[in-house]
């Protein structure tokens, strides 16, 4: 692909969004950094990425955020869906306002834009579509269900609009991190509900903060660096013949192997050891 076509990036505030748009303005692309408070781009426009405001739950500030590359440079060659949360927490306290909005924010937002940027890759007979979904949508577990679903969601379009969009020049293509250091797991924490120290979830709402924060250590086992995911991210935007998935690290590479071979009674007795008030 041309290094001089307009990239533009979701969730560009931290994490791999932020280190992804690095990379692609390092690499000679137009980049695009977005992010709901654009402030907190200041240090990438300083290294001359386009920096724009762009809630991706919000549909005027999507045709904004497309219509401002379309301007300059008639087409996105590249859209890099990162924007995203992790909504955790036991199922039968979250509710459906709060499933909403994580599917607002991390499928329907990505697939809105999606939708915005098609059109004029169409006309321009090329582009890219990369979205960074998770080992999360391969394997789920416990306290994770409203996240994991989510992910789950966005293999499944990724798989439909990969085959329909190819005739027009466009690739699909889906980068599957396992474990960041991030401040994932700062969000991750704040959004387990509060059901109260009556509620029957209270020793498993803890051990799963506990857990999530040992699975997330920076130290931990095949966690990884927001830069290490932000360098497939862009050799998913430019190979001449992309994969359709990339998994990243040793747990998104084996876990869902692992998880396939392993009996559905074994993986719910072992990790409901490791996170419900009953594990010890």
């Amino acid at each position: 692909m041309s290094r001089s076509g307009p990239v533009l990036i979701t969730g560009c505030s931290s994490g791999v969004g932020h280190a992804a748009a690095k990379l692609f303005r390092a690499a000679g692309f137009e980049t695009f950094a977005t992010a709901r408070d654009p402030a907190a781009l200041d240090d990438l426009r300083a290294l001359g990425c386009h920096v724009l405001a762009l809630d991706v739950t919000d549909e005027e500030a999507r045709r904004a955020a497309v219509s401002a590359v379309e301007r300059e440079f008639g087409a996105v060659g590249v859209l890099v869906n990162n924007a995203g949360y992790g909504q955790y927490g036991p199922l039968e306290e979250i509710s459906l306002d709060i499933l909403r909005r994580q599917f607002e924010t991390n499928v329907f937002g990505g697939l809105r834009l999606s939708q915005l940027v098609l059109p004029g890759m169409r006309r321009a007979g090329a582009g890219r579509i990369v979205t960074v979904s998770s080992v999360a949508g391969r394997v789920a577990v416990l306290g994770g269900g409203a996240y994991h679903a989510s992910k789950f969601a966005l293999e499944a379009l990724a798989d439909a609009l990969r085959p329909e969009v190819e005739p027009f020049g466009v690739k699909v293509v889906n980068v599957l991190p396992g474990p960041i250091a991030t401040n994932f797991e700062a969000t991750l924490l704040k959004s387990i509900p509060d059901g109260g120290e009556d509620s029957p979830y209270a020793a498993f709402r803890k051990n799963l903060a506990r857990r999530m924060h040992e699975f997330l250590d920076p130290r931990g086992f095949g966690v990884m660096t927001a830069e290490h995911v932000a360098r497939v991210v862009l050799k998913a935007a430019t190979a001449a013949r992309p994969r359709t998935r990339y998994n990243v690290g040793f747990l998104a590479r084996f876990g869902p192997l692992g998880r396939a071979l392993t009996p559905d009674r074994i993986v719910d007795f072992v990790t409901r050891r490791d996170v419900s008030g009953r594990g010890g």
